[in-house]
């Protein structure tokens, strides 16, 4: 059988092999490739003329012609004038290979873009007709919707990706409508009042909840039903639940290979969630102390995780740039989608309290607000400079509190789609955590130190800068009767009267 090269697709005198693509080519023609431009032409991966490895053929090679003004000088003149017609002719070949692939995507973008105009314009007229019995957040939905449309046939929007593992069955949508309950926006009674919360001190620290070894607690959480219970995840890989009340650790879950980043503690059952680089979800029971569920929903680092208003979903983001939605009682994926307009990794997510709508930060400064139904992104609020950081919704859900690398949190109203309130912080200032309180009266910062705003106002309540390292997470207590916190310092804080 004769060999033949991939460039010129003829015989070669000299054939070698490339380790990298496994291909042939003429000696002379790969090393004047590789000399201009340093890859294997097959597939673009590094290459140099050391790795090449000759093969050897039963026929003879004819010596190389002198190098004077004589015919066969003359003849390796006109071989380097075809070489160098080979190496172009191949050259335009793939950019053509290029060219229709980039034409094929094109076109399928714009049929993309047209199908979802024409949904969206129905869906539009529906909620028309039908307005006067939509809850009131759900107009806000139908606004930005109606932005959308005129986003994508302006050109500037794109289809999304969406790769359904199960499905959005109907069961699941109808389950997550009828949990359409936003909060009413009544503070409570016992909830704490501004100017005794500006009273809080230190008044409890536990540095032994995480090895030492590996400084550090990245994530935090508070179980809702009861704030004495404390989730912490560490960068010793382990996740923690402590109690407040009688200060000792109930349980130490070990499992991930790499760092906890984050963890949420669920409202109603004995079961703790938590997600690492590892790029694994991992579902854990707290009475056996072991691991119930792996939810494998991303190819990278798991950046941000949040418990469906139901209790029986979490949303996921990566960096492999998608979010995912998953049953935590099989550890199933319902569906995953990324923007493929933007193609950026996804640094936090967080669910709007009635569970329709989320939101989504990226490493490159914008929210991403998506209707969880469509799995479209109906929204953007750009303004941030650098990788979002964190986001949370106020209770009423009428809020959403931002922030990123730049030193500042903006705050978004919901309603009119627009920022209408950025807190400047101090330079090279690093926004970790964002959390309103359970009736959305404050809004706490964690970072550099710990901030507490009152909302409306936004004016400072209280500073607290009794951590050692960042500040990694920050949480309310019940009717914000104490604030808690975690940093790289290792330690666990409480703060009250």
């Amino acid at each position: 059988m004769s060999l033949v090269c991939a460039i010129s697709n003829e015989v070669p005198e000299h054939p070698c092999v490339s380790p990298v693509s496994n291909q042939v080519f003429e000696r002379r023609l790969i090393e004047k490739y590789i000399a201009e431009n340093g890859t294997d032409p097959m597939n673009r991966q590094p290459l140099s003329e050391e790795q090449l490895i000759d093969i050897k053929v039963s026929h003879p090679i004819r010596p190389k012609a002198p190098s004077s003004t004589s015919i066969p000088a003359i003849l390796k003149a006109l071989q380097d004038e075809w070489d160098a017609v080979m190496l172009h002719s191949f050259t335009l070949r793939q950019q053509l290979q290029t060219t229709r692939q980039e034409l094929s995507h094109a076109l399928y973008q714009h049929d993309a873009a047209c199908r979802v105009i024409a949904r969206l314009t129905k869906e539009v007229t529906a909620a028309r007709e039908g307005k006067r019995h939509i809850h009131p957040h759900t107009h806000m939905l139908v606004h930005s919707t109606h932005m959308i449309i005129h986003t994508v046939a302006g050109g500037a929007g794109e289809p999304m990706d969406v790769s359904e593992q199960v499905g959005m069955m109907p069961e699941i949508i109808q389950k997550y409508k009828r949990n359409d309950t936003t909060p009413g926006k009544t503070v409570p009674e016992e909830l704490v009042r501004t100017e005794d919360l500006s009273k809080y001190r230190q008044v409890a620290t536990h540095a032994g909840l995480h090895s030492a070894s590996v400084p550090g607690i990245l994530s935090l959480d508070l179980c809702p039903s009861d704030t004495n219970k404390v989730l912490t995840g560490g960068a010793d890989k382990n996740v923690v639940v402590f109690d407040k009340k009688e200060e000792q650790i109930i349980a130490t879950l070990k499992g991930h290979t790499k760092k906890v980043t984050s963890v949420i503690y669920h409202p109603s059952q004995s079961v703790v969630f938590s997600a690492s680089p590892d790029s694994t979800i991992r579902v854990w029971s707290i009475t056996g102390g072991n691991c119930v569920q792996v939810v494998r929903a991303h190819e990278a680092s798991v950046t941000g995780l949040s418990l469906h208003a139901t209790g029986d979903y979490l949303l996921s983001s990566s960096e492999d740039q998608y979010w995912a939605f998953s049953d935590i009682q099989t550890g199933r994926v319902l569906t995953k989608v990324t923007d493929e307009a933007t193609g950026c990794a996804l640094t936090c997510a967080q669910f709007h309290p009635d569970g329709l709508i989320f939101g989504t930060g990226t490493a490159d400064s914008q929210i991403k607000i998506w209707d969880l139904k469509e799995r479209t992104n109906v929204a953007n609020f750009p303004g941030h400079i650098g990788p979002v950081t964190s986001i949370a919704f106020s209770e009423n859900g009428y809020y959403l509190a931002t922030g990123a690398q730049d030193s500042s949190v903006k705050l978004w109203d919901l309603r009119k789609l627009k920022n209408f309130k950025t807190i400047t912080l101090d330079n090279n200032y690093e926004v970790k955590s964002l959390v309103f309180d359970q009736s959305g009266t404050y809004l706490a910062v964690g970072g550099t130190d710990i901030r507490v705003y009152i909302c409306k106002q936004w004016s400072e309540v209280l500073n607290f800068t009794e951590h050692t390292g960042v500040v990694t997470g920050v949480a309310f207590g019940e009717h914000a009767q104490f604030l808690t916190s975690t940093g790289m310092d290792r330690s666990l804080k409480f703060y009250s009267l």
